[in-house]
């Protein structure tokens, strides 16, 4: 039986991890771009995550790693669907997919039956919005061309990248039939004034460094464009979404603008909101945490 921590302790293991630095000022996220670029952080999964094998791709498509996290060989993986599942990892657009997001996309497919494809996409300073966004709805493209139904995941500036993806899709006609956000980035403008009702209870994310981040991974596109903002841009035509985000997130009040304009779109939405909760908070090892990996992993199962 896994033992979980305190909730009140993650605040203070966030602070004392320095997690926080890139931004809660412009300086510290100019820091985190700056070693970045002197010392491009490690991507590769666990040396072991349990119940599934995992796979490079060689060669990488658009010269980024990917990898293939699929259930270990057994008589009921002979007969799964053909459903995969593309998980875009979180970081702030300049922090390296995390072992908890290994734990998390191993868990999707040992409990769904389904690949993961797993993309590791440029980071701030090499990176941009409309690079990673492109890169990933070619990934999805080449599995529909193979006949296979996918579903999409992502957390943080994951989500960002992956709401922008399924808008660009839908704009050629493509709907997937399940999109999942945990606590995604929305609006790169940082302009939502609810936010500064939320930062003193968030012990994480802040505006200042946020948005120098989010300048930066525009790129050569404007600020508002929905390939970097993607709550600007027109929901109508949608598949399912689910969108999962706590109440001390700065991140949150985004949330809640996606899910009216969602609704107004008339787009399925299943809303989960932990009161108290921080954000990606899915992937902390606390009661909500698991509770809330086990939605995530019921909002990507396929239909039976």
């Amino acid at each position: 039986m896994r033992i979980l921590p305190p909730e009140s302790l993650i605040p203070v293991y966030l602070k004392a991890t320095g997690a926080n630095r890139p931004f809660v000022t412009e300086d510290g996220a100019r820091r985190r771009i700056a070693e970045r670029f002197l010392r491009p952080a490690s991507y590769g999964p666990p040396s072991r995550l349990e119940g599934v094998r995992v796979d490079r791709r060689l060669p990488d498509p658009n010269g980024w790693p990917v990898y293939d996290v699929e259930p270990s060989a057994s008589a009921e993986q002979k007969a799964r669907p053909k459903s995969v599942v593309v998980y875009v990892h979180g970081g702030g657009w300049v922090n390296e997919i995390a072992p908890q997001h290994w734990t998390l996309i191993a868990r999707i497919a040992r409990k769904t039956n389904q690949r993961v494809i797993v993309p590791i996409y440029p980071l701030l300073p090499f990176g941009t919005a409309r690079e990673a966004r492109d890169g990933v709805v070619e990934l999805i493209r080449a599995e529909l061309d193979s006949d296979h139904q996918v579903r999409l995941a992502g957390d943080s500036a994951g989500g960002q990248i992956s709401l922008s993806a399924v808008l660009h899709l839908r704009a050629e006609g493509v709907q997937l039939p399940a999109t999942t956000l945990l606590s995604p980035a929305l609006d790169l403008t940082w302009k939502n004034p609810q936010i500064d009702v939320v930062q003193p209870f968030d012990p994480w994310l802040a505006r200042p460094g946020g948005r120098l981040l989010a300048q930066e991974w525009s790129g050569d596109d404007d600020i508002e464009d929905p390939v970097v903002s993607p709550l600007c841009g027109d929901l109508n035509g949608l598949g399912p979404l689910t969108i999962l985000t706590g109440t001390r997130d700065v991140l949150n009040p985004d949330a809640h603008v996606l899910k009216d304009k969602a609704r107004d779109a008339e787009v399925s939405l299943a809303w989960h909101e932990g009161e108290g909760q921080l954000h990606v908070y899915a992937l902390l090892p606390t009661k909500a945490g698991e509770q809330a990996a086990k939605t995530i992993v019921e909002s990507l199962r396929p239909a039976t």
